[in-house]
């Protein structure tokens, strides 16, 4: 069953923990969202904090999809830039997929959501967002529409002895106006 997938939703306590829960789950999994395993939700919630507040001051949008129980099995943040000459794309961060959903093709659908939300913002041109090398996810990516625009060697220190690159991916929604490269219907089809 697919998820469903709501932009700005009601922060609830309910969805609070659910993304706590969420992000702890991913990381423990050795999902690359900024943390290392072990990790508790009450280590990462100063981080989901962070976003909430930015989500407050009109800077970050949350995109969540649900799954068939109504729980929060999926998440992206998508952030404007502040800076008056790259106000044209947006940042996109905390890309999960709860552990449970993996191989479904939620991934892709999340993408595909975070692209039809993105496109749908005024001026918006193109998303980019980071990832951590060593663990494939620029393939991902990239078989997703994002190019690889970037990559800083060994900026990313998981351990001691253990650097990973620093990679850009870009993904190209167009002129202002056009619709995305792709949407959530067309990744279902795929």
């Amino acid at each position: 069953m697919p998820l469903t997938f709501e932009l700005d939703p009601a922060i609830t306590p309910r969805l609070r923990d659910g993304l706590l829960t969420l992000w702890a789950d991913v990381s423990n999994a050795g999902g690359a969202v900024g943390f290392v395993p072990p990790v508790s939700a009450e280590a990462i919630r100063p981080e989901l904090v962070k976003h909430f507040a930015a989500m407050s001051e009109g800077r970050t949008r949350l995109l969540v999809g649900y799954d068939e129980a109504g729980e929060a099995a999926a998440t992206a943040f998508l952030t404007y830039n502040t800076h008056r000459l790259m106000r044209h794309w947006v940042w996109l961060y905390t890309v999960m997929v709860h552990p449970r959903h993996q191989g479904k093709g939620y991934g892709r659908d999340l993408l595909a959501a975070a692209a039809a939300a993105a496109g749908g913002f005024e001026g918006i041109e193109a998303i980019r967002l980071t990832c951590r090398g060593g663990l494939g996810l620029e393939r991902f990516y990239g078989s997703c529409g994002y190019k690889e625009v970037g990559r800083v060697p060994s900026a990313i220190r998981v351990a001691p002895g253990d650097d990973r690159d620093d990679i850009t991916m870009l993904l190209p929604l167009g002129t202002a106006g056009r619709r995305p490269v792709f949407s959530t219907a067309e990744a279902h089809d795929g």
